[in-house]
């Protein structure tokens, strides 16, 4: 999943090498609650299974997203909105049809590393 080399540094997949988390100064309480506001737009039932049926489509539409999900149109669209507004997904708009997709790998990196996560408490 990640690599470390020798100053720290950890290469992720989803952008340039950043400081691994056992090199970094200690979470400042700024940047904890900045944390916490992120975890919690992406935080939610709805949102995750949203994400993921964007991740493995690459793009898709709000009706074609309410119909895998079994949702109204109605519903997807205020998920996508909130996610849009805090730039997880961008969309572009195909004559009356706005496709979205995920706007950066690492919301991709992190939904895997939390289905890791529980994979591992499964056993």
């Amino acid at each position: 999943m990640t690599d470390r080399d020798q100053e720290g540094l950890v290469e992720l997949g989803c952008c340039p090498p950043k400081k691994s988390l056992a090199t970094r100064a200690l979470i400042s309480p700024e940047h904890a609650a900045e944390l916490e506001d992120l975890f919690k737009a992406v935080g939610n039932d709805t949102r995750i299974r949203l994400l993921h049926v964007l991740a493995k489509s690459e793009e898709a539409c709000v009706s074609d997203i309410a119909e895998t999900l079994g949702m109204s149109i109605q519903a997807i669209s205020s998920q996508l909105q909130r996610l849009e507004s805090g730039k997880f997904v961008r969309s572009r708009r195909n004559g009356n049809q706005i496709y979205y997709a995920i706007d950066d790998p690492c919301l991709e990196s992190l939904l895997d590393h939390g289905l890791c996560l529980l994979d591992e408490r499964r056993g």
